[in-house]
């Protein structure tokens, strides 16, 4: 068994922009960091699933693109030394006799730490699929379920499946550089932002609702695929260059389940402190849960600086909770 004996001030589980943001923090509050996460590129879902889409409700940017987001923290976070291991699954924790943790990965990798902050979003996750016997064999080809590149469906016929602000974004997005865009759900009404409803149903967005996919029709790509009325009997087929199903995703939180974590509905608990039934072990972000959670990535840069500050007086009780501001702790003179 690898072990890796440099004991960390607090192990980041997650580097997706709130663990990275969380590893940003507690370099500035002078903290050995490590930060850790099983996908091979810093930034969670915004590097994974939509580099390219624009997120519009972070705090100072009108509009900003995933991958840029990224880039940005990628940036804030090397202003310190922040040890990264990626491809990295966690197997388990357990604390030791000294009160530090020691954390298992893969690959007999084992890891020391005396706090562990869990910012792991979701947890793993994959796209709910769309069921249509054998659909998954054109995975790829003309059927996606992420949008990596929106250049890749200029001047094509595009459908998309779906009725959250996923499908509706990638509607909007596509509709300015596709010849033409459907999007199919199977309700009337879109389970999206009350304003992007708004700008969908002003645009030349094709709306097909409420329809379901029952089958399609393929060679050697998907051609059409027919839709079936939710209400009424009837059927229609719509035919494109390009399909995108767009129903979300199934997480899970995988071994971390087992760690002893209170756990309810997929979320960590925590008190206002971010701290977890377990000492010493804190959650920010989509992972974590309490009374009146937003699960936003906005929510998730306020929890940081309250989780590393907790975890700063869980180390040394005689450290401030209530750090000094940035404008003090760094000087660019």
């Amino acid at each position: 068994m690898k072990r890796e004996m440099e004991v960390y001030d607090t192990t980041v589980i997650g580097a997706g922009p709130v663990g990275m943001f969380t590893a940003f923090y507690a370099g500035l509050r002078s903290m050995k960091v490590h930060l850790v996460d099983s996908l091979p590129e810093l930034g969670g879902q915004l590097t994974t699933l939509y580099p390219e889409k624009y997120i519009y409700d972070i705090p100072g940017f009108p509009k900003a693109k995933a991958k840029d987001i990224v880039k940005n923290l990628e940036e804030q976070m090397n202003r310190f030394e922040v040890d990264v291991s990626l491809e990295t699954n966690i197997i388990n924790i357990t604390r030791t006799s000294d009160d530090t943790f020691i954390i298992e990965a893969e690959n007999d990798r084992v890891f020391h730490t005396k706090t562990i902050i869990l910012a792991g979003g979701n947890g793993s996750f994959e796209p709910k699929r769309m069921k249509l016997p054998n659909i998954d064999e054109f995975e790829g080809i003309n059927i996606h379920y992420y949008v990596k590149d929106p250049e890749y469906f200029r001047n094509k016929d595009v459908v998309v499946f779906g009725g959250g602000d996923s499908a509706v974004d990638w509607s909007l997005m596509l509709e300015s550089i596709s010849k033409s865009v459907t999007l199919v759900h199977r309700r009337d009404r879109f389970r999206a932002h009350e304003s992007s409803v708004e700008e969908l149903n002003d645009s030349s967005v094709n709306l097909l609702t409420p329809f379901k996919p029952v089958s399609f029709e393929a060679s050697e790509k998907i051609n059409s695929i027919t839709l079936q009325h939710s209400k009424e009997d009837m059927e229609i087929e719509v035919d494109a260059d390009e399909f995108i199903c767009n129903y979300g995703f199934s997480s899970t939180l995988g071994p971390m389940k087992e760690w002893g974590l209170d756990i309810e509905k997929n979320d960590v608990m925590v008190n206002s402190k971010m701290e977890t039934n377990i000492e010493g072990v804190y959650a920010v972000g989509d992972i974590n849960g309490y009374d009146g959670k937003v699960k936003l990535i906005a929510t998730g840069f306020g929890e940081a600086p309250i989780a590393v500050s907790s975890a700063k007086v869980y180390i040394n009780p005689a450290s401030k909770h209530q750090p000094m501001h940035s404008t003090s702790l760094i000087d660019e003179t």
